[in-house]
Parts: C-alpha cells; structure tokens; sequence
C-alpha cells in the first residue's frame, strides 16, 4: 500500500478507529477483533459469538441496575478504557433473560451483588473471582487482577451447593465442597452421575440410578453417587453432555474410567461386576446375581 492509505474501522457503537500498525494479515485481523465490541459492553445476546464462539477471556462486573451510577461502576468504566484490547469488559445483571443466564453459568445469585468474575472461554470456561471488595476497586486493582490472570497465578473459583446435611440415600450427593472427601480421598470404588435438572435423558436415568443403589447399598467399598453439574464444578472435571457417567476405580482415583455401556439397570449392574472390585469380591462364592 502507499503512503496515502489508511485502514479505518467504522463502527456502529463508536467513533471509527485508524488503524496504525504493519500492513499484514496477522495484525489487522487482531486490530479489527480486539476493536469489534464496545470498550464496555452491557451484556446481551449480541456478544455470546464475540466472548464464547471467539473464545476470548472477559472481566463481568455483576451489579443490580441501581448501582450504574456508583463509584464502583464508574471506576470499572474507566479501568475498560486504560486496559482496552487486553481483555473484554462486560457489566450484566443476573435478574433476567440472557443476563439471568449467565449469572447461573457463572454461579452468581442477586445476593452476591455486586461482584467481580474473569471467565476463561479458551480454558474449559474456567472462572477466577476478584480478591478484594467491588465496592473498593481501583484502575490499579482490576489491572493487578487482570496481570494475575494472565500470568496463571489465580485459583479458578468452582461453584458449589452447600454440603447436605443428610446424606444417608443410597445415592450418595455429591458437591464441589464434598468432592473429593466422596469421590477421591476414600476406598471406595466410585460410580457417579454428572446430570443437569433439565436433562430429559437424566430425569430417565434417575429412577434407574436409585434402582441401582439400593440394590447395591450392601456391597462393602462401593458408592453409588450423582452431582448437579448445572450447580456444582470441580477442578480437572471436564462435563460437556448429560448425564456423564465416570468410575472412580480404588486406588486409581486419578484416572477415571468413562461409562461407555447401556443404560438400563441390567447392563449398569454387568458393566459394575467387569470393573468395580468391590462388585467381583461382593459376589464370590454368591450364586445369586447382583
């Protein structure tokens, strides 16, 4: 190109931007999708393609439509503009809609308002929550939040419902918070469902899975257990379809084995007396079945 050209990016949301950098591919291409979205984005619909089909990293400061005008709110604005083309900058609600949605995804109830997430779109969705309090941030500290990210050094945070307090069913529930107390850090041969309410296939299984527990709640050093995927996250537990059915074999917890057979009560019980050890030792010497 000569030395007249210019790129310029015309957008609908803002003033058009000329572009500065080497006439290349690469570059351009980077140029126009950092700039494609808003300096701030108020999320909708719209940005599901920009944030999770480009799989590009977000900051989402969650707030209730009364506190657009508190300091807080005006300091994340400002912290958008100074790290502009670093990360994606989103304000949403949780209350309705699409916003309702992702608020659910994301783990955030209206009484945790407001509050600070990075979601990781290119890693496994992973979430990180902001240190300090929203109420107190600064320019300084959303820029050290988005540093510690980048730099891999933040704990992702993981949703969790609260431990319950009975848990004496033959299925066994499973949390974020009980985790590994239930599935990992025991003796026991583990097989758990990984399900969602909504799931038409796993509201079939559920009285198949209840069937199965109780007719193996004698076998010693086995657990049959389900875990509201929806609710609850763990850290290495990738769940991309419902229900998942895993087993934790004793004493190779670390590498668990994808239930890949029928989902009848018949085909779960053979399948658990090929793999489970606890199952082959329940029924040596038994001649009746499982």
């Amino acid at each position: 190109m000569n030395s007249n050209s210019a790129i310029v990016l015309f957008r609908d949301f803002d003033t058009p931007l000329v572009y500065s950098g080497s006439f290349e591919s690469s570059p351009i291409v980077d140029f126009i999708l950092a700039n494609s979205v808003p300096t701030l984005i108020n999320f909708s619909e719209d940005y599901i393609e920009p944030i999770f089909g480009q799989r590009k990293s977000a900051i989402f400061l969650f707030r209730s439509s009364s506190d657009s005008d508190k300091d807080f709110s005006k300091v994340f604005s400002e912290a958008a503009s100074a790290l502009k083309g670093e990360i994606i900058f989103v304000v949403s609600g949780v209350s309705e809609g699409i916003q309702q949605r992702l608020g659910e995804f994301i783990g955030v109830e209206e009484s945790s308002l407001p509050t600070i997430r990075i979601l990781d779109p290119a890693n496994n969705m992973k979430k990180f929550s902001f240190p300090g309090k929203t109420e107190s941030i600064t320019v300084e500290s959303i820029s050290e939040f988005v540093k510690d990210f980048k730099s891999g050094s933040l704990q992702p945070f993981l949703k969790s419902q609260d431990i319950p307090e009975d848990n004496n069913e033959p299925v066994k529930v499973v949390v974020g918070k009980n985790f590994n107390e239930i599935v990992i850090n025991n003796d026991n041969d583990v097989l758990i469902e990984f399900y969602a309410p909504w799931c038409g296939h796993c509201k079939k299984l559920a009285p198949i899975w209840d069937e199965l527990a109780k007719d193996l709640k004698d076998v010693a050093g086995l657990t049959i257990a389900k875990m509201d995927s929806t609710a609850n996250e763990v850290d290495g537990v990738d769940i991309r379809g419902y229900p998942t059915l895993k087993f934790y074999p004793k004493g190779q917890k670390g590498s668990p084995i994808d239930y890949d057979a029928g989902r009848e009560l018949d085909d779960i019980k053979a399948w658990l007396k090929e793999k489970s050890e606890a199952v082959k030792a329940h029924g040596a010497g038994r001649t009746e079945e499982l």
